[in-house]
């Protein structure tokens, strides 16, 4: 089984990283091959909503978001991190999802669902989505608002929203690490998923 763990966060070792590396570290436990992107090292562009787009769902922008699109599409589980900022997720998560914005074309506005993933190698058609954030206030409408778009960005790479770690009233860098059994949570639930 291969699980891949995007952090959306730019802040590397802080609490978005750390709950994101127990969920790795819990799927490895049980056998799963991991791997880890961090969004923030990548360059590339926001989404440009270029005319005469392909009708089979794969954007032309030719940055190392390429990369990205081929572990997706390759994984039998997609962990998304991101931290809220300003009530939503981080500009770099938010950036990765607008750029799958070809392959929602191609599935609802042409409706061919399938032929973009499986021209990518795919192992299998379904796939689990899990969505982990953190917070420093403690306003759950922002991680309504937060879901609700990861929730949209699963269907499109047609992962099942499965599970989802949503943390509030964590701001300073790695205090996530006084809160044990989030921490063990996070670890179960990268057993569980696999």
């Amino acid at each position: 089984m291969k699980v891949l763990g995007i952090n959306g966060s730019p802040r590397a070792g802080g609490n978005t990283d750390l709950l994101l590396d127990k969920v790795l570290a819990g799927a490895a436990a049980s056998g799963a091959v991991t791997e880890k992107i961090l969004l923030n090292t990548l360059k590339f562009a926001p989404c440009q909503e270029c005319t005469g787009m392909p009708d089979d769902g794969i954007c032309i922008i030719n940055d190392e978001l390429q990369a990205v699109y081929r572990k997706i599409a390759q994984a039998d589980v997609i962990i998304l991190a991101s931290p809220i900022f300003f009530g939503s997720l981080s500009a770099q998560t938010k950036m990765m999802i607008d750029r799958y914005q070809c392959l929602w074309r191609a599935k609802y506005l042409l409706k061919s669902p399938c032929i973009p993933l499986l021209q990518r190698g795919i192992r299998r058609i379904r796939k689990a989505g899990v969505f982990i954030s953190v917070e420093a206030s403690h306003r759950q409408d922002f991680f309504a608002n937060a879901s609700s778009i990861v929730k949209n960005f699963f269907a499109t790479i047609n992962a099942d929203y499965t599970e989802e770690i949503l943390v509030s009233g964590v701001a300073e860098k790695g205090s996530i690490l006084k809160h044990p059994e989030i921490l063990q949570r996070a670890f179960d639930l990268g057993k569980k998923i696999c």
